[in-house]
């Protein structure tokens, strides 16, 4: 008899499905926001038109987000639209378990000007 042998995903479908780290991460950001976009427009019983109006895009646009074309949609057009249909969009940046941070070296302060004759000698020039 044959075994079937289960292995756990991560919270990324993109990610499990073997696209690098940065574009899994992006993919799933546009489709969470498609997502919400999608529920946003089935609730407001607008047609195509009226939804793409309010969103500021055409309708044959917003048919494209309707039927999944991720490929389609940067993360900044879809921030917008999301915006304009009046939700707040947020972004969690957190280091990844067991990922240390290297923290910023501390600055002694601003840098002086030059003065003198080199800073006249600029102006000059």
């Amino acid at each position: 008899m044959n075994e079937l042998n289960m292995i756990r995903g991560s919270s990324n479908v993109f990610a499990d499905l073997g696209f690098d780290a940065e574009e899994a991460q992006n993919l799933l950001l546009r489709s969470q926001t498609m997502m919400a976009i999608d529920g946003w427009y089935k609730a407001s019983s607008m047609t195509q038109a009226k939804a793409a109006q309010a969103l500021g895009i055409t309708q044959p646009r917003l048919s494209q987000l309707l039927k999944g074309k991720i490929g389609e949609f940067s993360l900044d057009a879809l921030v917008n639209m999301a915006t304009r249909a009046g939700m707040r969009v947020g972004l969690t940046i957190k280091p990844l378990p067991g990922v240390k941070v290297a923290r910023a070296a501390k600055s002694t302060g601003p840098k002086k000007r030059a003065s003198g004759n080199a800073g006249r000698a600029r102006r000059a020039a």
